[in-house]
């Protein structure tokens, strides 16, 4: 198992694949060159911000977790987070965002500490999370979530695919750089990803482009540029989170941790 003992989860807003491979982005290049990848793991239905992010951290599908719209609502039978099960092993947690939704991605208590401010309509919004994460994580334990919401807002704002939404991923891609340059990588696993991709202004729909999602990871031990096979689903982020952290995994989820992976974490 890879000795890590701090997983980041990296998560732009809205990011297709083809838009990943389109843009100016080194530094997610980066990772995807030096560990394990897929340009097409799947989202869930309703392919919107909230609904995927909830099934992202709870690993069941939306109609398992109840949140089908970007209003939250409380859980008929809870399911634990990820953000949950780490904290209850004794673990530090944090996340750094611009969308306010995303404040219920966790029970109340969970989180050891918690970023927010409304910016993610701004390219320079993306960045202020970047520099706030990067002065908090490098001496972190646990788990850390780190999200940038302008590739979503330049998606509706200009379509997805057009040269302002290609430029908005090159944006983030420079604040992944900046907390990237702030962690000991000896120490940590990185993940990143999307919630859900977009076509024209919108997403939401069963379309590929709405559905599909990109997503790699970078540890120690873990084989430089190699390619995922089996089919990743956007519920198999909480195990393969826990796997990292060798913690146990709640029956009520239903993702699996990455298999591919498994051997060298």
């Amino acid at each position: 198992m890879a000795q890590v003992d701090l997983v980041v989860l990296f998560v732009l807003d809205g990011l297709r694949p083809d838009g990943l491979q389109q843009a100016e982005t080194p530094h997610m290049d980066g990772i995807f060159e030096s560990g394990a990848f897929t340009y097409s793991a799947r989202t869930v239905m309703p392919s919107a911000t909230l609904p995927c992010h909830t099934s992202m951290f709870r690993g069941v599908t939306p109609d398992r977790h109840g949140i089908t719209t970007n209003t939250w609502v409380p859980q008929v039978r809870p399911v634990p987070s990820i953000t949950d099960v780490v904290h209850g092993a004794g673990c530090t947690t944090s996340a750094f965002y611009n969308w306010e939704q995303l404040r219920d991605l966790a029970d109340p208590g969970s989180l050891d500490r918690s970023y927010y401010t409304s910016n993610c309509r701004d390219a320079e919004g993306d960045l202020e999370i970047a520099e706030v994460a990067a002065g908090r994580l490098g001496e972190q334990t646990g788990f850390a979530f780190v999200y940038f919401g302008y590739t979503d807002i330049a998606g509706h704002n200009s379509g997805w695919m057009s040269e302002p939404y290609l430029q908005a991923i090159g944006n983030a891609d420079k604040g992944v750089g900046q907390v990237l340059s702030a962690l000991d990588r000896k120490r940590t696993a990185i993940i990143l990803t999307s919630d859900h991709g977009g076509h024209e202004r919108t997403h939401g729909t069963e379309m590929a482009e709405d559905m599909t999602i990109p997503w790699a990871t970078c540890a120690p031990g873990i084989p430089a540029n190699h390619k995922i096979v089996e089919q990743l689903e956007i519920i198999d982020n909480p195990p393969t989170i826990a796997a990292y952290l060798d913690l146990p995994t709640p029956d009520e989820w239903a993702g699996k941790a990455v298999q591919s992976i498994l051997p060298a974490v």
